[in-house]
């Protein structure tokens, strides 16, 4: 079964989070660029399942809307090191939530990658 359509998983919700919605379009516009991309969708995708503890969710979409904001503290459009300080806040996120990122969340991350 798709994780999109599995159990947990509602995609009716996903119309009124203005982080999904800001998520969404960024990946899709910087996906190819980015060394962790599937770390990044895996994590998105255990921050938004409803069985995620509170605490783990609490620590992905933190470091979610870090990498979707705006205001960094190095600059998404400097070449090299633009996404360094993202890819580092969210190495430290799923170091802290690891056990939780499960087999299914990343299946997803590597088909939600191919679709793009």
């Amino acid at each position: 079964m798709a994780f999109g359509t599995a159990a947990f998983w509602r995609r009716d919700d996903d119309k009124d989070s203005a982080l999904r919605r800001s998520f969404r379009r960024k990946t899709r516009r910087v996906a190819a660029r980015l060394p962790f991309a599937e770390d990044l969708l895996a994590a998105y995708y255990c921050a938004f399942d409803r069985d995620t503890p509170l605490q783990v969710k609490a620590t992905l979409v933190g470091a979610i809307a870090y990498f979707v904001l705006p205001l960094d503290a190095i600059p998404d459009v400097l070449p090299v090191l633009g996404f360094t300080d993202d890819a580092a806040v969210l190495a430290i996120a799923i170091k802290l939530v690891a056990s939780s990122i499960r087999p299914e969340h990343k299946k997803a991350a590597r088909d939600a990658l191919a679709r793009l």
